[in-house]
């Protein structure tokens, strides 16, 4: 290579957006020389480095989109505390190739500060790291959005944007209000997204208490069939584990006034 190609090469890297063979295409040169590679294996070594920094900078940048909670994985989720999930099982669900192909949904039930939002978000970072694309919103910001969307008289168009995400996490559907105009938008949400895209959602009401989240029965009816079809259902009947927790801390609090 001539000293004039050598300082045209980085410049033409940069143009065709290959910075990461731009960074290495030297050092690897001089090892490729020195082990005496073929022309195909220098190619092929600079193409790896670069598909897996691409790879690498698109999980980083859905990740960032995706809102989650910061701290939510199954490395530091104690599935113990929640005898009855398996973590084989999550696992399984979290590679999400199936389920998320045919646009199927994941529902987690249990009362407050069992994991449900701690697990839902496991599950969306590992679809994230498995090449997916995912947001997690609470279902009352989600509502608040959709509401907004329908007075501006953009709503189809803000739901066709959310089709951009495999799944979409929404934590804490019980707390929406029995109100005709939040769960209006809410079950066209869940309907637009019936069998296409998938939901993920944690609620700490059964369905037999979903009358107290909207107030039309055939509505309350319709919503729960579209969830539930093609839908993994996961009961998380345990301890509050924030109260769990607490106990224990104040359990140690007293133990240590005592001595």
């Amino acid at each position: 290579m001539t000293k004039a190609d050598a300082a045209k090469l980085p410049l033409m890297l940069m143009t065709l957006r290959l910075p990461a063979i731009s960074r290495l295409w030297q050092d690897l040169g001089e090892r490729a020389d020195r082990e005496g590679w073929g022309a195909a294996r220098f190619l092929a070594a600079l193409c790896e480095h670069e598909i897996l920094e691409r790879s690498s900078r698109r999980i980083a940048r859905h990740m960032d989109e995706a809102h989650l909670p910061d701290g939510k994985s199954f490395a530091n989720f104690d599935f113990a505390a929640v005898p009855g999930i398996r973590k084989a099982h999550l696992m399984a669900l979290a590679e999400g190739d199936a389920w998320i192909e045919g646009g199927a949904n994941i529902l987690l039930f249990g009362p407050s500060g069992v994991g449900k939002t701690h697990l839902a978000a496991a599950i969306g970072a590992a679809l994230v790291e498995s090449g997916r694309r995912v947001l997690f919103s609470r279902t009352t910001d989600m509502v608040q959005k959709l509401q907004a969307a329908r007075r501006d008289l953009i709503l189809p168009a803000t739901l066709t944007k959310l089709d951009r995400y495999d799944a979409l996490i929404l934590d804490d559907l019980g707390y929406v209000r029995k109100d005709q105009a939040e769960t209006s938008v809410l079950f066209e949400l869940i309907a637009e997204r019936y069998e296409r895209r998938s939901l993920i959602v944690t609620c700490n009401q059964p369905f037999s208490e979903w009358n107290q989240i909207f107030p039309d029965p055939a509505m309350t009816v319709a919503a729960i069939d579209r969830i539930v079809h093609h839908a993994t259902i996961i009961e998380c009947n345990t301890e509050s584990y924030r109260r769990r927790t607490a106990t224990k801390n104040q359990d140690t609090e007293n133990t240590t006034t005592k001595i």
